[in-house]
């Protein structure tokens, strides 16, 4: 079984998996929010055999809330009311940023980054996800 992340956007979801072991992130790619994305969520929760799903919190600096924290929560409620696994909140802080430098890095194009730019979020906010549970089990 795999965990599925969504980095939540306004316009587009970025999508990443975890490999069955729940070490490694791979970024599966973006869903345009056009009326069709729950579906096309379950269709990817289905084909990866996905147990839980990670999102995105987008959360300020401060650790306050902030409006895009608030939309994102929306949708995922609506979201868990569609499909019956856990969700688990993560940290998103920084993570477009991070996305952003590798890009930049990778000597891409302003419009091959911007169709990158998300699934390559969700990918390092799973990630940091699935590291942070190593390390609680490596400390306990």
């Amino acid at each position: 079984m795999r965990i599925l992340c969504l980095d939540v956007g306004e316009r587009w979801i970025g999508m990443a998996v975890s490999d069955e072991t729940k070490m490694l992130a791979r970024g599966l790619g973006r869903v345009e929010r056009d009326g069709s994305e729950i579906k096309e969520i379950k269709e990817t929760i289905s084909k990866y055999e996905v147990e839980s799903i990670v999102y995105g919190l987008p959360l300020r600096m401060d650790g306050s809330i902030s409006s895009q924290t608030e939309k994102t929560m929306a949708f995922i409620s609506k979201l868990q009311g569609e499909i019956k696994i856990p969700f688990m909140p993560f940290d998103e802080r920084l993570s477009s940023k991070q996305a952003e430098t590798i890009l930049l890095q990778a000597d891409l194009s302003r419009k091959k980054r911007k169709k990158h730019i998300d699934k390559l979020s969700a990918q390092i906010i799973l990630q940091n996800y699935l590291d942070s549970k190593r390390e609680e089990e490596t400390e306990e």
